[in-house]
């Protein structure tokens, strides 16, 4: 793959197209399988309450890996992605429902770099709350 987007074309301030992504218990169950990461307070209610927590809360890692989707599928390449991070502010809590919760994630160009690459800054909320701070990465662009 390579990047689909050109560094020529791209000016500070161009914003990424928006995405929503929704997050369940099962998705959460899912991650777990995935990443061996079973903390119960990602899939149990009882035990998030117990440790203080208001509910079932989503993975950190799940919630970075989500919100560069909005990045990788701009540029059209994740290898195009040469740095990510990220401070988690808030959790995503995850209601045990039919709904589940929300993150919705936008980003923007901030700085035009050296070597084709480029600063995108994310901004992740879930329930109108930012769960994501200082969300930043770099990428290499054609």
């Amino acid at each position: 793959m390579a990047a689909k987007i050109t560094y020529g074309d791209v000016e500070v301030g161009t914003e990424l197209p928006t995405q929503t992504f929704p997050v369940t218990r099962a998705t959460l169950v899912q991650y777990a399988g995935a990443s061996g990461d079973f903390n119960p307070i990602h899939w149990n209610e009882k035990f998030a309450v117990e440790v203080g927590l208001p509910d079932v809360i989503a993975h950190g890692m799940f919630t970075m890996a989500e919100a560069i989707r909005v990045v990788t599928d701009w540029v059209g390449d994740p290898g195009a992605v040469v740095e990510y991070g990220v401070r988690f502010t808030k959790p995503v809590i995850v209601p045990n429902d039919d709904k589940g919760a929300t993150v919705e994630v936008s980003a923007k160009v901030a700085a035009k770099l050296d070597d084709n690459t480029v600063r995108v800054d994310l901004t992740a909320t879930s329930a109108g709350q930012k769960v994501l701070g200082m969300s930043r990465a770099v990428v290499r662009l054609a």
